[in-house]
């Protein structure tokens, strides 16, 4: 430390018992050519000109040079200033050093502010607050919680001020219980009613995840304001309960609250996550009103919720605004197309971007990876790596890699970057460890896979186990499975995430008997069998052509929403019993539970089963007229389908001609076929042109009368 704060009282006691008198004030023009170079931010000047005159200043002159060092966070000055004060005042008033308590924690240097509280012959409650909030702000929350307990010892009174910094400190160290003994010293001590204090109240609590009591202290302020509904608002959503996040959003504007920003940008994130897209189009609207549709947090929010939800058209609108195009807009963009299955469109405004980091080429590089096109992905690796420097693929690049070379099967290049792991020390990284796991398991080296488990046997963690469980069960290994799963409870509890995932592989598999034996070992182990687990159970026994088993599981929940529902739906697709979705799909809008789009996927599954073209037509219309639901890939197709199947080519001619993007092999595949079943020329030859555009090297033939003939 530069100035050390002991030193300097030990010279003001030296002063004070050598009775040194103070030559007097500075003159009036020398303060006021200081005050000049405060006025005009020029610090170093002003602390320069201040050592010029070894007497002392105006006191208030010292608080605007402490006030300047802190706004620049200028520790060195402030030293110097604080030096100045001890030296040629005698006795300077406690309020000024509080002043440089508070600029030194502002600096971030809360040695100096600790040394100077420590030295202080004479303390107030301001000397306790400032040490207090020095340490909260710096990070220091556990020694923020007992200066506040050594201020109440010693019977010093705290104020607001006290009470906030150390609420802050609570929340830093998610000391629940210490927070509640706060909460009463401030009703005790006649502080109920500050909004500051309630709503810290509200956030610590929230962050502590005990959302009950955060409502109810939020419920109790009297006159809640912008930044008390944003808490409540965000904490709703960091616990992962959106829809309680949006109703009090809803809530603010009925009570005539003006949101800030972010409150915004919360409640339009609660949308992307849980595609409330008719929700997010009402926020949307909310932000034009209010004039906060160009706040840079906000547009992002925008383009992320709509691209979340599905509609690239509306996300396309607002990045092509002048105050939109960012880094990170463009990744999003780039993102919601690739996961959309337009491929292309992703690839072209990726290759438009005027920067592209790592982050970017991960999004595009995961979009080919949904999509399954794992020839392209690897073709995109190879343009990714001449364009980058091999130093600069992270750990989720690797995952990826790892995953195309699983979808590849290809066992020989999956060892070439576990080489490239070791070498560049990522395998420590539990994510490209995971995938490493999985690589194995899926590319059948189970052996490699059982190796690379027990050597990640540090930093395993409940996915680890999930991969390995999944592995077993893809190679029929179903003794070894629960063997496993039995393992796994020495070294970990085995959530309902892990049975979900074992289930799901089981459903995968079609392992019928290994999917009653867990579904018994969960019962006789007394797990909750939650929505999710139900709903793979559903899965599971549809997929096996158990239906009965699978309607069972679904009678016998308390509560079902919209997953459980699809999985029934989605269930009796699967025995292609179209009129039981039909039937499911009615029973959904009696109970009010809203629908998505793996809903209607299963809903046009069904028409198709069944033969019902107009009542096909009919729900796909009503997915954006009436639901407010944006027709995806998957519905697209099954229209195709729909009407090719049963010969409605004049339909199916104008369904693909107004679509608004490129059709994909399958479904100009699918109209190609139909036009052959149905002998429709004309629509043919259309589709087989434009499967020749997309691959001339692949001689594609169309002769109409002959079914499913191709040369």
């Amino acid at each position: 430390m530069g100035v050390n704060a002991a030193s300097l009282f030990s010279r003001i006691r030296l002063l004070q018992n050598n009775q040194r008198k103070p030559g007097g004030l500075a003159n009036k023009a020398l303060t006021k050519a200081v005050l000049e170079y405060v006025k005009a931010g020029q610090l170093q000047k002003a602390v320069s000109l201040l050592f010029s005159s070894p007497v002392p200043f105006p006191f208030l002159l010292y608080g605007r040079l402490f006030q300047l060092c802190a706004s620049n966070q200028d520790i060195v000055q402030a030293r110097k200033v604080e030096s100045h004060l001890v030296s040629f005042s005698a006795g300077p008033p406690i309020s000024l050093l509080n002043r440089a308590i508070e600029t030194y924690g502002k600096c971030w240097y809360v040695d100096d502010a600790r040394e100077l509280f420590e030295e202080m012959p004479r303390r107030d409650g301001g000397s306790w607050n400032a040490t207090i909030t020095a340490y909260a702000r710096c990070g220091y929350a556990d020694k923020a919680l007992d200066m506040f307990w050594r201020m109440n010892r010693l019977g010093v009174s705290p104020n607001e001020v006290t009470y906030a910094s150390t609420l802050g400190s609570c929340a830093a160290v998610l000391d629940f219980l210490l927070s509640r003994q706060i909460h009463g010293l401030i009703v005790k001590r006649g502080f109920s009613g500050n909004v500051i204090l309630e709503s810290s109240l509200v956030d610590i609590y929230g962050k502590c995840g005990v959302m009950s009591d955060a409502r109810r202290m939020f419920n109790e302020i009297e006159d809640p304001n912008a930044i008390s509904w944003n808490v409540i608002i965000r904490r709703y959503l960091d616990v992962g309960r959106e829809r309680e996040a949006l109703y009090m959003f809803s809530e603010m504007i009925r009570a005539n609250a003006m949101p800030l920003c972010f409150t915004v940008s919360n409640v339009l994130i609660a949308c992307s996550r849980v595609s409330a897209l008719e929700e997010g189009i009402q926020i949307h609207g909310f932000a034009i009103k209010t004039n906060i549709e160009r706040d840079e947090v906000v547009l992002s929010s925008l383009i992320n919720m709509y691209v979340k939800c599905g509609d690239l058209d509306n996300a396309c609108i607002i990045f092509d605004m002048p105050s939109s195009k960012n880094k990170f807009n463009w990744t999003a963009m780039v993102t919601g197309y690739a996961v959309n299955g337009r491929i292309l469109e992703a690839r072209e405004l990726f290759f438009k971007m005027p920067e592209r980091e790592v982050i970017s080429w991960n999004a595009m590089l995961a979009g080919y990876v949904h999509s399954s096109l794992w020839e392209e992905a690897l073709d995109f690796v190879s343009v990714m790596l001449k364009e980058k420097e091999a130093m600069e693929i992270d750990h989720v690049t690797l995952g990826l890699i790892l995953n195309i070379c699983s979808g590849l099967s290809d066992v020989e290049m999956g060892k070439q970057v576990h080489g490239f792991i070791y070498r560049h020390a990522f395998y420590s990284n539990l994510l490209v460890g995971n995938s490493l796991l999985d690589m194995y398991g899926k590319c059948g080296q189970l052996r490699n896979a059982i190796v690379w488990f027990h050597r990640m046997s540090h930093c395993r963690d409940e996915v680890t186990w999930n991969t390995l469980l999944t592995s077993y069960i893809h190679h029929g290994m179903y003794e070894k499975a629960m063997i496993t799963l039995w393992d796994m409870k020495r070294e970990t509890i085995p959530s309902k995430t892990t049975f979900g995932a074992v289930l799901a592989a089981c459903a995968d598999n079609f392992a019928l008997e290994l999917g009653r034996q867990i579904h018994s070992f969960m019962i006789r182990n007394g797990y909750d069998i939650d929505v999710v687990v139900r709903a793979t159970l559903v899965d599971l026994y549809s997929k096996c052509h158990h239906l009965e088993y699978a309607r069972r599981v679904f009678n016998e929940a308390v509560s079902r929403d919209v997953i459980l529902w699809n999985s029934m739906v989605m269930g009796c697709c699967y025995n292609k019993r179209g009129k039981d979705v039909l039937e499911l799909f009615g029973l959904m809008e009696k109970k009010g539970v809203k629908a998505d789009h793996i809903t209607f996927k299963g809903v046009l599954l069904g028409c198709i089963y069944e033969g019902y073209v107009k009542l096909g037509t009919h729900y796909f219309d009503s997915m954006s007229t009436k639901y407010c639901i944006l027709p995806q890939l998957e519905h697209y197709e099954c229209m195709i389908e729909l009407y090719g199947r049963y010969g409605f080519m004049e339909e199916l001619e104008d369904f693909a001609k107004a679509l608004p993007f490129e059709l994909t092999v399958q479904m100009l595949t699918t109209i190609v076929n139909a036009s052959r079943e149905h002998n429709h020329v004309k629509l043919g030859k259309w589709a087989t042109n434009l499967l020749k555009e997309m691959n001339p090297s692949v001689p594609y033939l169309f002769s109409s009368g002959i079914k499913h003939r191709w040369g």
